[in-house]
């Protein structure tokens, strides 16, 4: 969600009319420290709690909400928990939801996930219900939210950085790429348990991971490695910079992503736009990004000979990784190139200040229930002119 934000309010920034201030809570911080990044102000406030929940509904909350009051924003666009935080707030508003943190809670594998999930869903679907304007990252978050949202739906997905669009392609045929924390959400030792039956078909390949690390669980991913004897073929990396990141690209023949949950993976968005294609799960918000066959292909999550046959496929024909990542990057460009998502995003906003203004007048309450607003306008048009 971070990066997703930095990126999006650098595309804002570049649109003319626009004063942009960045809220944001750190811990261990004890004083406010306001910094100056180009055309953009960031507030940085301490946040203390242990928890992001119990901050989000106390002290920190609270705090956070009152100071972005003291701002007078014209208009304040939150994101996941922060908009926990700033429900009830009298300006234009509009909800970014990246996440679902009840079912990421629930598949976490950590002590009490159910019973914490369910706590979680009762507070973020009461904020969700809150915002007047929310925008979805994908058609899987809609249908979530269906029957919860009773403000105006707008259908944007997540910008992605600019260098994605840039990478030259020296595809080897046999390297395969998975960008992601090591957790049992992202199913890392199912995609390792492919990886092993690819070899054992003999099949000349090497798989990196590049991710964060849940410690018990990696040491679980580090071990079974070790059993299927791929300690040479297999490389696991640290989170590595979007330069890294672009890097690997250029060499993958594939990007491998078989999560459990998902909405909208930011790891699959880049690999389209570096034009790669991509074998992912076929659930939640993963099929809505990937084209079955024409930018990669949708597997079953717990079928490792399934995912292995995919990715055999893709490593066998190079014409088909062609032809399967040149039409991802035409697709990536229309749908997340941060101009255009920025584009978009601007329209929502002139929307949700005219419908505030207009509600303060006329005495209204908001928005009909489930209404929605696909916005485009041209904006395809607007990115191929930048």
């Amino acid at each position: 969600m971070e990066a997703v934000s930095v990126i999006l309010v650098d595309a804002l920034a570049r649109q003319t009319g626009f004063d942009v201030h960045v809220v944001t809570a750190e811990r261990d911080r004890s004083t406010i420290a306001t910094l100056q990044h180009g055309p953009v102000t960031v507030h940085r406030l301490p946040w203390s709690a242990t928890r992001i929940l119990t901050g989000a509904l106390g002290r920190e909350g609270r705090r956070l909400r009152d100071y972005i009051g003291s701002l007078q924003c014209d208009l304040v666009h939150a994101h996941d928990t922060y908009g926990i935080m700033l429900r009830g707030l009298d300006v234009p508003r509009v909800l970014t939801i990246h996440g679902f943190i009840h079912e990421d809670t629930r598949v976490s594998g950590e002590r009490w996930a159910r019973l914490r999930g369910r706590v979680w869903r009762r507070i973020e679907t009461r904020a969700w219900a809150d915002y007047p304007h929310v925008i979805s990252i994908s058609p899987y978050v809609r249908e979530r939210l269906r029957g919860i949202v009773s403000g105006v739906v707008h259908d944007i997905e997540n910008p992605i950085d600019e260098a994605f669009f840039d990478v030259q392609r020296r595809d080897n045929g046999r390297d395969i790429f998975c960008a992601a924390t090591l957790s049992p959400r992202k199913n890392t030792l199912g995609l390792v348990e492919a990886f092993g039956r690819l070899k054992a078909r003999g099949i000349d390949a090497s798989l990196t991971l590049a991710g964060a690390q849940v410690p018990a669980y990696a040491a679980r991913v580090h071990q079974r490695i070790a059993e299927l004897s791929l300690q040479r073929s297999v490389t696991v990396l640290p989170s590595i910079p979007v330069r890294e990141v672009c890097d690997k690209l250029a060499s993958a023949s594939v990007v491998a992503l078989v999560s459990l949950e998902e909405n909208a993976p930011l790891a699959i968005e880049e690999a389209m736009a570096a034009g790669v294609p991509v074998v992912t799960s076929n659930r939640c918000g993963m099929p809505y990004l990937v084209s079955e066959g024409e930018t990669g292909y949708l597997v079953n999550p717990h079928n490792p000979d399934e995912i292995a046959d995919r990715l055999a496929r893709i490593l066998a024909h190079p014409a088909l990784r062609v032809r399967m990542g040149t039409r991802a990057r035409t697709v990536a460009r229309d749908r997340f190139h941060p101009l255009a998502v920025a584009h978009r995003t601007r329209q929502v906003y002139l929307r949700a200040a005219r419908a505030h203004s207009t509600a303060d007048i006329a005495g209204d309450v908001g928005p009909a229930s489930g209404a929605r607003e696909d916005i485009d306008d041209g904006f395809q048009d607007f990115v191929r002119q930048q």
